[in-house]
């Protein structure tokens, strides 16, 4: 987007796209925050993150509400309309990013009472990584206006699928060989279902930006790996 003649429009467009890498900061922070307090049993961290759940909300509401702002005093279009509507919906994806971090904090408290088998915490913690490359860089290639970039990242959400496909078996695994893991490894598959749709989120984000840089949509049909399905035991 080149300038505008008003230099306020710019300013308000400017605003709306700094909450956004605000928002991807926190989201990342959430994410993170939330799987080492998941890890390490830090009920104190786990609170954090449920806080901060709260800021993430307010700033979508800011978002919104200078968005809305701007679109009734601008009447942006073409390039314009495209990053304002662009930027409300990664707003919402963010949000929910925020909302999975932190129902994955709230299952801290429950499951330090469990006893986590260390090879699935290992897991666990490699899955979150991906999906933390993910949610940084989404951010950081919209923020660049790299759309290749994007393109590109969206496809790595298959990485993220494939783990989790491996961690559901792991924990289907460890539940039969041992029913004293079967709380432990319950609470921990919800975790990684969490962190498996924070890639979905993600996935959004980088198909929404792509589309406020390029004006044009990726293909639709992008393949999922998630092979859950197939692994649950028969009824």
């Amino acid at each position: 987007m080149g300038e505008h003649t008003v230099a306020s429009f710019d300013e308000d467009l400017e605003q709306i796209s700094q909450l956004i890498r605000d928002m991807g900061d926190l989201a990342r922070s959430m994410v993170s925050g939330s799987t080492r307090a998941l890890l390490n049993s830090d009920n104190a961290l786990a609170q954090r993150v449920v806080s901060d759940d709260a800021i993430m909300d307010a700033r979508q509401r800011e978002l919104d509400d200078r968005a809305i702002t701007l679109i009734a005093k601008r009447q942006p279009m073409a390039n314009d309309l495209r990053a304002v509507v662009g930027s409300i919906r990664m707003a919402g994806d963010l949000e929910r990013i925020g909302d999975l971090a932190k129902n994955i904090a709230k299952r801290v408290g429950t499951l330090g009472l469990s006893v986590t088998p260390r090879d699935l915490s290992h897991s666990i913690d490699a899955m979150a990584q991906l999906v933390l490359i993910q949610v940084q860089g989404v951010i950081e290639e919209y923020a660049a206006r790299d759309a290749e970039a994007l393109a590109k990242l969206r496809a790595d959400d298959e990485r993220i699928d494939v783990k989790y496909t491996s961690v559901f078996r792991e924990l289907l695994t460890y539940m039969m060989e041992d029913p004293r893991n079967i709380t432990a490894c319950t609470h921990l598959l919800f975790c990684a279902k969490n962190l498996e749709r924070i890639g979905d989120h993600v996935t959004n984000i980088a198909e929404n930006a792509y589309y406020v840089l390029t004006g044009t949509q990726l293909p639709a049909n992008r393949p999922k790996q998630d092979e859950t399905a197939m692994s649950a035991p028969a009824a």
